[in-house]
């Protein structure tokens, strides 16, 4: 049976000041309604009564889920393998423009089937890669043949020993939150960079689909971030907020999803109308985007 986290303090700040804010049905695997709580404090959500880390591995079990399986089945993930493609170079000169270097050391936490991984070990870059999913595992070795490390892994590595520490919608999911944070803040380099990509419940894209917003994930996405909630959570452990960036094609794929989930099938003009406004209030303010990376330095 699993056993269920019950938060009675925000799990970032640890304020008392917590209240539901709404629901959100697991549309991936179980079809379960769980609870979405916020942050008076910090503007953190999170899910209520979320499985512990050893007995979620159950909601992570489904063909669909693109991040694992490296599926290309359906419309919406053909085009996320299509604009992947694109975002992995953009990823690529992104790391290497703020750290100011061509090859180096990175990890990758949280690797997926490994495409990122694989993109920084072609252009020259050292990389050590983690995740905690087998079938991820196993895929990105047939398809890259990339040897995948299990995440507990990350608390035996060197301190000091990585210009680049990457999580690409990676954060949501981490149960051992404060712990992660500790161990990036003794590993990465002097001048070296964090980077922490996650979806941003502030965007205009959450507001119009509210419970149905599929970046929301429930029970998988842990916590749902706020841009002050992460600049917060950064500033506690030792980092410096250097910069922000907005991932445009996010609010795009996220609406069709969305819509889906609302209206039981896809609505591509109303997903494009709607990411497409959520683009354009990301034009006036950046930290607005349906999905942001947040680049951090060391204290």
């Amino acid at each position: 049976m699993a056993e269920l986290i019950i938060y009675t303090n925000c799990p970032a700040c640890g304020s008392a000041s917590i209240f539901p804010a709404l629901s959100a049905k697991d549309h991936t695997v179980s079809g379960e309604i769980f609870e979405i709580w916020h942050c008076d404090d910090c503007a953190l959500r999170f899910t209520q009564r979320v499985p512990d880390a050893a007995s979620i591995g159950p909601y992570y079990q489904s063909a669909d889920y693109v991040s694992h399986s490296d599926t290309s089945k359906g419309l919406i993930n053909r085009l996320y393998h299509i604009v992947r493609n694109h975002t992995l170079r953009s990823k690529r000169k992104l790391v290497e423009q703020l750290t100011g270097k061509k090859t180096g050391a990175l990890l990758d936490v949280g690797a997926g089937t490994g495409a990122f991984s694989n993109t920084m070990q072609e252009a020259g870059w050292q990389v050590t890669a983690l995740e905690p999913d087998d079938t991820a595992r196993q895929n990105a070795s047939f398809k890259y043949g990339l040897a995948l490390q299990p995440p507990d892994n990350l608390f035996d590595l060197e301190d000091e020993s990585f210009d680049a520490i990457t999580m690409w919608h990676v954060l949501e999911h981490v149960h051992g939150l404060h712990g992660y944070f500790a161990q990036f803040q003794k590993i990465l380099k002097t001048g070296g960079r964090l980077l922490i990509a996650v979806p941003n419940y502030t965007s205009y894209d959450a507001k119009v689909y509210g419970g149905n917003w599929a970046a929301y994930d429930v029970p998988r996405h842990l916590y749902h971030f706020s841009p002050k909630s992460m600049q917060m959570l950064g500033n506690e452990k030792g980092f410096d907020l250097i910069d922000t960036k907005p991932m445009w094609f996010d609010s795009f794929y996220v609406s069709m999803l969305s819509e889906r989930y609302k209206n039981g099938s896809g609505n591509i003009i109303g997903a494009v109308w709607n990411g497409s406004l959520s683009n354009l209030v990301t034009l006036r303010n950046k930290k607005r985007c349906s999905s942001v990376i947040y680049i951090f330095g060391k204290k």
